[in-house]
């Protein structure tokens, strides 16, 4: 198989080419910035791009690696991160126009320990307003890469199109209702939402406060266990943030998944799924079996009520939020945010309570489901990437907040770590994928078992013709 261009190369092979003299810093940051000059005035990925920033960070790092002071797998690769992680000195919108003049002068605590881990900083990637469903009006959404006709997710938009286009060697997203996991579904790449807590957001602009996750999106499970290791962690500036010790992620993913438990619902993967994507599920497991894995028959509670009190801890923390700015400087926000912060602010204390109250079973009901599994499985969507125009569609019709987050939003309810993986093409060809969910802190394992599906497939070497 000949060699893939150096853009589309995963972050843990660079890395070993930098550190091992076969190629630097500067190589692959100028590499990156010339794909994005090439690419982005059509797929619209970057909110702000920090050419000269970046190519003086690669010197740097390339000056240290040479020394002898190479620091880890993050070392002079070139990364980004969404535009909602505050980064000194660099304007940082959050999909909102009305922060089109904001220029934090701090950066966020994943920005900096991406800098303390020695990446290189290529920009800001877009989202829709605020890390809700849609984008602004006013501002110019990513394309997929795959379709431009396609839906490329939401929020995370900017980060699956950089990350699918190799014009990043990964990406950060967020995720409060699967805003990591859409993404990585329609634009096949791989991305994780670690246990909440895990990784601190401080810094971070807030969707909803006790909803929100920040994590890795990339080209490989590989690669999402190295950038998870550079920003998990305890922070004292975010006291949200776990104490439980990070375990070496990229150590642990040589141990394989000989014996571990993945649970699987046919019902809960099959019922009302589009036939194609049930089925690219099952081959998964499969392979995931093949690979050593046992698959154990679990009973999965029903969504749809969770998914319903999920819609108003989020309103409701939404309107929290925002409000120094709404209703304040109500004309400056979308259609689609306002109406989220106008049902936020409805929200009563009863419902409000009865939503906790509904939170708080939902996660020991999953945790129960941990005893008898190490994770299951479950398709992120249950159909196949809808087009633009048909994800309006969804976000309009009675039933479409269930049908959108029915494999998602319970799982930022419960805070449980996900890891979304590709798994093949529909017969249209729009990228199928899958989602592992497991226990609290169970990131090693999540990666483990996607490691090991990454070793028998190489779905995730499939990219855009681009």
């Amino acid at each position: 198989m000949p060699e893939r261009p150096i853009h589309y190369q995963s972050l843990v092979e660079v890395s070993a080419r930098i550190r091992g003299g076969e190629s630097t810093s500067v190589e692959a940051t100028r590499a990156m910035l010339d794909r994005i000059v090439a690419l982005d005035g059509e797929l619209r990925a970057y909110s702000v791009l920090m050419a000269d920033s970046a190519m003086a960070a690669a010197e740097a790092a390339d000056a240290e690696i040479a020394a002898g002071n190479a620091r880890g797998p993050l070392h002079g690769v070139p990364v980004a991160v969404k535009d909602l992680c505050r980064t000194k000195g660099v304007r940082t919108r959050a999909g909102m126009p009305l922060l089109n003049d904001y220029v934090p002068d701090y950066d966020s605590t994943a920005v900096v320990r991406f800098r303390e881990a020695g990446a290189v900083l290529l920009g800001k990637l877009e989202l829709t307003e605020g890390a809700f469903a849609c984008h602004h009006p006013d501002v110019v959404a990513p394309v997929n890469p795959w379709d431009p006709d396609s839906w490329p997710g939401a929020s995370s938009s900017g980060s699956g199109v950089a990350t699918a286009t190799g014009m990043c060697y990964g990406s950060l997203g967020s995720d409060t209702g699967g805003s990591i996991r859409f993404p990585s579904l329609a634009c096949a790449v791989t991305g994780l939402k670690p246990t909440w807590g895990r990784v601190s957001r401080h810094g971070v602009f807030m969707l909803s406060d006790t909803l929100d996750h920040l994590g890795p999106m990339a080209r490989t499970a590989e690669d999402c266990a190295a950038l998870l290791g550079a920003i998990a962690g305890r922070d004292d500036h975010d006291h949200h943030t776990s104490l439980e010790p990070v375990p070496d992620y990229l150590a642990e993913l040589g141990k394989g998944i000989g014996g571990l438990r993945i649970g699987w619902d046919e019902d809960h993967c099959t019922h009302d799924v589009d036939p194609e994507v049930a089925a690219g599920v099952r081959a998964a497991l499969r392979d995931l079996e093949q690979a050593g894995a046992e698959v154990v028959e679990v009973s999965i509670p029903d969504t749809r009520e969770i998914i319903a009190h999920w819609a108003v801890i989020c309103a409701a923390e939404t309107a929290a939020a925002h409000a120094e700015t709404y209703p304040a400087k109500a004309g400056s926000y979308g259609r689609e945010l306002k109406a989220h912060i106008d049902f936020g602010r409805a929200a009563t204390s009863v419902e409000v309570g009865r939503a906790n109250a509904c939170r708080n079973h939902w996660r020991g009901t999953i945790a129960r489901l941990f005893e008898q599994v190490d994770m299951f499985i479950a398709p992120p969507y249950p159909d196949l990437t809808p087009t633009v125009d048909g994800f309006m569609a969804v976000m309009d019709s009675s039933d479409g907040l269930h049908r959108l987050t029915r494999y998602t939003a319970p799982h930022d309810m419960s805070g449980s770590p996900t890891l979304s993986l590709p798994c093949g093409f529909s017969s249209g060809g729009r990228p199928l994928g899958f989602q592992l969910v497991g226990r609290d802190f169970g990131e090693d394992l999540l990666l483990r078992a996607g490691h090991a599906y990454q070793q028998h497939t190489d779905w995730h070497h499939r990219h855009p013709d681009r």
